[in-house]
Formats: C-alpha cells, sequence, structure tokens
C-alpha cells in the first residue's frame, strides 16, 4: 500500500509509573530524580501529564553504576539520620537546618500532624566533607549572630524547600502560562487577585497553578498545613515573587490572551498592577523566555 502523506515519527514514551518499573526503582526515588532533574520528561501531547522518553531510560540504564549510583543520588533521611552522616547531635543538625545551612528536599506530615523534614544525604555528605563547614559542624557553640536568629524563632526550612520545589515547577512547564501557574501557586489568593485583575485572567491561570504535594484531602487540617508551607510568607521572597509572575504573566498575555466570552471582549487592557505598570512586555522580555525554554 502506497501512500503520499507524511507522518513525523512520535517519540516513543512511556508513563512514570512504568518508566520506574522498568528502572527497577522505587515510586518516590524515580519522582525525586525527576524533580531533582536527573531524569528528563516531556509532555503529553495527549494532555495526561508527564511522560518518559524511552531514550532517556536507555541512557540512564548505560551507566555503570545503575541503579545504586542513581539511588544513592536521591537517597533521603531525616533529622537523626542526617545528624549521624554529618557525626552531630540531632539538636544542632535541627538548628543548622533552621538557618538554611542544609536545606530540605522533601517533607510530609506524620501521624500527628508534625512536619517532617527530608534532606539528601549525599548533600549532607559533601557538606560534612569541607573543611570549611567544620567550625559549624564541630565548634563548642553556635556563634552568636545564629543563637540570635534562632532566639527569634527563624525557621527557613519552608521557603528553602519552596525555592528547590519552585524550581522543579519552572523547569518542566511548558509554557509562559505554566510559568506563571507554578509562580502562583507559591503565593496566596489576595497577592493574586491584586496582582491579576482581569478575572478571565485569574480564572484562566488557576488552571495551571499546580496542588501542593502531599495535600491530602482539601480542607482537612493536614491539607491546610500543606498549603501553609506552600505558600511564601517572607517578604522579600513575596516581593520576589511578585516581580517573576507580574513578568510572565505579561508574557502570557502576549503569546495567548486568556480566553473570555465573546460578549466581553475588550478593547482596553484591564487596569494595570503597580508590578504591571513598570514591567509591560516587550519583545526582548519575550524573546528571553523562549531562548530560556529553548536552551
Amino acid at each position: 500500500m502506497t501512500g503520499s502523506t507524511l507522518t513525523r515519527p512520535q517519540q516513543l514514551t512511556l508513563t512514570p509509573g512504568r518508566a520506574a518499573r522498568e528502572l527497577g526503582l522505587k515510586r518516590n526515588e524515580f519522582d525525586l530524580g525527576v524533580h531533582l532533574g536527573h531524569i528528563r520528561t516531556v509532555p503529553d501531547e495527549g494532555g495526561g501529564g508527564r511522560r518518559v522518553p524511552r531514550t532517556e531510560l536507555d541512557r540512564l540504564r548505560a551507566d555503570d553504576d545503575f541503579p545504586e549510583a542513581f539511588q544513592h543520588r536521591v537517597r533521603v533521611v531525616g533529622t537523626t539520620e542526617g545528624a549521624d552522616l554529618m557525626d552531630i547531635p540531632a539538636g544542632r543538625f535541627t538548628r543548622l537546618a533552621r538557618l538554611g545551612v542544609v536545606a530540605p528536599v522533601r517533607f510530609y506530615l506524620n501521624r500527628y500532624r508534625a512536619v517532617v523534614w527530608l534532606y539528601l544525604a549525599e548533600e549532607l555528605e559533601q557538606f560534612a566533607a569541607d573543611e570549611r563547614n567544620t567550625p559549624l559542624l564541630h565548634a563548642r557553640r553556635t556563634p552568636e549572630g545564629m543563637r540570635g536568629l534562632l532566639a527569634e524563632g527563624v525557621d527557613l526550612r519552608p521557603r528553602n524547600w519552596r525555592a528547590r520545589y519552585r524550581e522543579f515547577l519552572l523547569r518542566t512547564a511548558d509554557g509562559p502560562w505554566e510559568s506563571a501557574g507554578a509562580l502562583a501557586a507559591f503565593l496566596d489568593s489576595a497577592q493574586i487577585a491584586e496582582l491579576v485583575r482581569d478575572p478571565y485572567e485569574r480564572s484562566f491561570l488557576n488552571r495551571f497553578r499546580p496542588v501542593p504535594p502531599n495535600q491530602g484531602t482539601p480542607g482537612t487540617p493536614a491539607a491546610q498545613l500543606t498549603e501553609k508551607i506552600m505558600t511564601a510568607d517572607d517578604p522579600d521572597e513575596i516581593s520576589r515573587l511578585r516581580a517573576d509572575l507580574t513578568r510572565a504573566m505579561a508574557d502570557a498575555r502576549t503569546l495567548r490572551p486568556a480566553p473570555r466570552p465573546a460578549a466581553e471582549q475588550r478593547t482596553t487592557a484591564p487596569p494595570p498592577s503597580p508590578e504591571e505598570a513598570a514591567s509591560r512586555p516587550t519583545p526582548r522580555g519575550l524573546m528571553g523566555w523562549l531562548r530560556r525554554r529553548s536552551a
């Protein structure tokens, strides 16, 4: 049978669950590998989430030390085991984590709804092996400036986790609306309403706003606590997110305006927020986003 129609060969891809099984990895190991950028995924053309190219599995298997070396890279530990890895008391480990010296990569809520932070074992081993960090690890007392911050109740663990999770969401965003949604995921609804004043744009943005991981049943105390961890509460962090979201929305409007009923088509733009007034969409900004996505 012959024909004149040319078809583009499609890349063979697998669901994350299938890919994890074929690689002999636990699902949590596989997912963390994706989050850290160790495993490349691509969007599902059918709109079913992310998929894994078969070539990516071949690349991973080509490593002589796979899967042991990979599993070591994604191994996570809690406070007690992390302190043992660094050869310090658990109390000192907690203080260093609260001050942002070591950053968590995951968290979960135990049965008492207490937050359990998890850290990459490889990062802790590397930190402890660096002689420059010896004073922090083994000095008799925590430096006075750090003691003052701890006394004020400083705890940078949620903020540092948000930074890592935001990096993952932005890396896997497939367009400017997805990027804007990833940034909006870390702001509360009042901040978003102030920045995105058009209700149709705000509704469209919410379609791309990821839910917090491990959220559980919406409305439950556990879900509320998870949402609190997900939401930025530091003024500097909020300010940066607002500026980044404003720029992302400018690019999103330029590439694909939010859908709206025909009767509601505007001939003029909605009133800009203060950030929008200072960050209008420009060809340079749009081309910068395109270059970042193609890199």
